[in-house]
C-alpha cells in the first residue's frame, strides 16, 4: 500500500524537538554522574600493610562481610604498602579499629575487613591513618613453601644431619619403637579420650581455676598475715628443734605408758567390764531419780546452812530443840503422822480417833486434801494456847 504523507504537527517545530531532546539527555547525564560518581562526603581511611597481594583499586572494604566502601589507591611506601580507602559516612567505625586483608579462598580476589564492630565509645575520625601494628595480612602459600624448604635445609646434610646425627636419631627411634604400634595407637586413643573429657568438663575445670585464682588473690591480699603465720610456724619449728630431745623422751615415755595401760586393760578386762556395767547402772539410777536429785540440790543448801548454825564450836555439839507443841496440843495428829507413812490407807482410823470424846475440838482431816482444816470444830470454846516460836531462830533466842 502506498504510504500516506506525514502531516506536520501543529505548533511544534523541528527546533523545539531538538531542544527537548537535549534537555532530556542532559538530565540523564547528570543523574548518571550523581549515581555512579562517589560523593564528596565519603569518609577516608589510610592503612599501611607489609604486603597487599590481590588488593587493587576498587577492592571491597567490609565490616562483618558487608561492603561499606572500596579501595581508592594502592601505593608503595618504602617497605610498606599504603592503601587508601573510602567508606559510607553512615557507618560508625570505632577509634581502635584494625584493618585485615581477608582471603576467602586460595585463588580469588581479596578484600579489607575492618574490625571490631562499633558498639559504643569514640568513633574513628575522617582521614585517620592506621600504622602497620594495626593491620594484618593472611599467610601466603609461598611463605608456607618457604618455611618447609627452610626446615628441610636445616635438617638436611648441610644442617642438623651434617654428621649423620639426625640419621642416627631416626635409626635409634625406629629400633626402640619397633613393634610398639599397638601401644602408640592406644596412647593416641587415650589422649583423645583425655581431650574429650577436658572438653566435657571445661566448665568445672575453669571453675576450679577461678577458685584457685580467688584463693591466690586472698593470699595476696593477706600477705602480711600469711607472713606472720609463716614466722610463727618457723618459731614453733625452732622451739621443737631445740626441745627435740625432751620431746623424744616424752614420746618414749608415752609409748611405755601406753604399753602399761594396754597390759593393765588386758589383765583387768573382766573387772573393768564389771565396773563399766556398774557405772552404767548407777547412771541409769541417776537418770531415773533426776527429779529427786533436783529437789535435793534445791533443799541441801538450806539444810547445810541450818546444820552450820546448829553447831556449837565450844562444846562440839549440835544444839537444837524439838518442836513438841503438836504432841501436847494435837496428840491425834502425832499418831496419824506415825501411822500414815506405814499404812497409806490409815485415813479412816485417823478420822475415828478425831471423833473420840474429848478430842472433838481437833478438826477432822478431809480426804484428798493432805492437811488438817479448820472446818468441823465443835461449839466448845477453844483453849487459849500461848504462841511459841518453834523456828530455829526462836529456839536460839530462848537459849540465850
Amino acid at each position: 500500500m502506498p504510504s500516506l504523507p506525514s502531516l506536520p504537527r501543529p505548533g511544534v517545530g523541528p527546533a523545539a524537538l531538538r531542544a527537548v531532546a537535549l534537555a532530556v539527555v542532559g538530565v540523564l547525564v547528570v543523574a548518571a554522574v550523581v549515581t555512579l560518581w562517589p560523593g564528596t562526603d565519603q569518609k577516608r581511611l589510610t592503612a599501611s600493610f607489609p604486603r597487599t597481594v590481590s588488593i587493587y583499586e576498587g577492592s571491597s572494604v567490609r565490616v562483618l562481610g558487608v561492603p561499606i566502601g572500596e579501595v581508592v589507591t594502592v601505593e608503595p611506601a618504602g617497605t610498606l604498602v599504603k592503601v587508601t580507602m573510602e567508606y559510607d559516612p553512615e557507618v560508625k567505625v570505632p577509634a581502635d579499629v584494625k584493618a585485615a586483608v581477608v582471603a576467602p579462598s586460595v585463588v580469588g580476589d581479596r578484600f579489607i575487613q575492618l574490625t571490631p564492630v562499633y558498639e559504643k565509645g569514640p568513633e574513628l575520625p575522617d582521614g585517620a591513618t592506621l600504622s602497620e601494628e594495626r593491620t594484618a595480612i593472611p599467610l601466603e602459600l609461598d611463605q608456607i613453601y618457604q618455611s618447609i624448604d627452610d626446615l628441610a635445609v636445616a635438617l638436611g646434610p648441610d644442617g642438623a644431619n651434617k654428621e649423620g646425627a639426625l640419621t642416627r636419631l631416626l635409626d635409634s627411634a625406629a629400633r626402640n619403637f619397633g613393634g610398639q604400634g599397638a601401644q602408640f595407637n592406644e596412647t593416641v586413643r587415650n589422649l583423645s579420650r583425655f581431650t574429650r573429657t577436658l572438653d566435657t568438663n571445661k566448665d568445672a575445670l575453669f571453675g576450679t581455676a577461678r577458685e584457685v585464682e580467688r584463693f591466690v588473690k586472698a593470699l595476696a591480699e593477706n600477705d602480711q598475715t600469711v607472713r606472720d603465720f609463716n614466722d610463727s610456724l618457723a618459731g614453733a619449728s625452732t622451739v621443737l628443734e631445740e626441745e627435740r630431745e625432751e620431746l623424744s623422751a616424752a614420746l618414749k615415755n608415752l609409748g611405755v605408758a601406753m604399753e602399761q595401760v594396754s597390759s593393765f586393760v588386758k589383765e583387768n578386762e573382766q573387772a573393768l567390764s564389771r565396773n563399766v556395767k556398774g557405772l552404767r547402772q548407777v547412771s541409769e539410777v541417776l537418770v531415773r531419780q533426776r527429779d529427786h536429785l533436783e529437789e535435793v540440790l534445791e533443799v541441801a543448801p538450806t539444810a547445810l546452812a541450818n546444820l552450820f548454825h546448829t553447831y556449837n564450836p565450844e562444846t562440839g555439839t549440835l544444839d537444837t530443840r524439838a518442836n513438841l507443841t503438836s504432841i501436847v496440843d494435837r496428840p491425834v495428829e502425832l499418831v496419824c503422822t506415825l501411822i500414815m507413812p506405814l499404812d497409806p490407807k490409815g485415813e479412816p482410823l485417823c478420822n475415828a480417833l478425831r471423833e473420840l470424846p474429848g478430842l472433838s475440838n481437833i478438826p477432822p482431816r478431809r480426804a484428798g486434801t493432805g492437811d488438817s482444816q479448820a472446818a468441823g470444830r465443835s461449839d466448845r470454846p477453844a483453849v487459849e494456847i500461848e504462841h511459841v516460836d518453834t523456828t530455829l531462830a526462836g529456839i536460839l533466842e530462848e537459849a540465850r
